[in-house]
């Protein structure tokens, strides 16, 4: 059995994350991501390759494939059944592996994360900003719970599974050349899109 760093990585691996794939795979979630995606890669250029952290089965893949046809798509999931269905979507380069075990010499032009980071052991976070912004040629996009100090927050009846905070505020911090471009709130009550009530933060690399 594969050995991972934090409980949060087994949980995720486990039966809960192959049970999370029938909660979100509804047609409705892939025109809510076109509606978002569409606001924040509109204040993007020149963006021909992007990696997502934790893709699951790649609902944001998807909407993503749809605005940008030409773009080099990349994920990582730690999940064997999300990564089945991942594995069957076009021109898409999977990494089956924790996001903590991941490292590449390829860089993208784009590199984010949608209710991923929540998800994650705090103490790990360092390391997955150190990861994303390695990765990154020169946009990091997050979009995440937003909260301007950290808290956990019961998650399905689960302890230490969801935690909320200014995600984007703490990497800005630790890396002083990315400067913000746009941000954004979805609200859980949108008539038309739905989503969760997601922040999102575009970031990009200055010189």
């Amino acid at each position: 059995m594969k050995q991972y760093q934090t409980e949060q990585e087994k949980f995720w691996a486990g039966k809960f994350g192959d049970e999370y794939i029938s909660r979100n795979k509804e047609p409705w979630l892939i025109a809510s991501n076109l509606a978002l995606f569409s606001s924040i890669l509109k204040r993007t250029n020149h963006v021909n390759s992007i990696i997502e952290f934790g893709a699951n089965i790649g609902m944001n893949i998807h909407a993503i494939k749809n605005l940008l046809p030409n773009t080099k798509l990349s994920a990582i999931e730690i999940n064997a059944k999300a990564v089945e269905q991942l594995s069957q979507i076009e021109n898409l380069t999977v990494y089956h592996q924790s996001i903590f075990d991941f490292a590449s010499n390829k860089k993208n032009d784009f590199v984010f994360s949608k209710g991923v980071l929540i998800h994650l052991a705090p103490t790990m976070l360092p390391k997955v900003y150190k990861t994303m912004y390695e990765n990154s040629n020169r946009y990091i996009c997050m979009i995440e719970y937003y909260n301007p100090t950290p808290m956990e927050i019961p998650y399905r009846e689960h302890n230490d599974k969801m935690y909320k905070r200014d995600f984007a505020g703490e990497i800005m911090d630790i890396y002083p050349d990315l400067q913000l471009v746009d941000y954004g709130f979805i609200y859980r009550r949108d008539p038309v899109f739905v989503q969760g009530d997601l922040t999102w933060f575009l970031m990009e690399k200055r010189v």
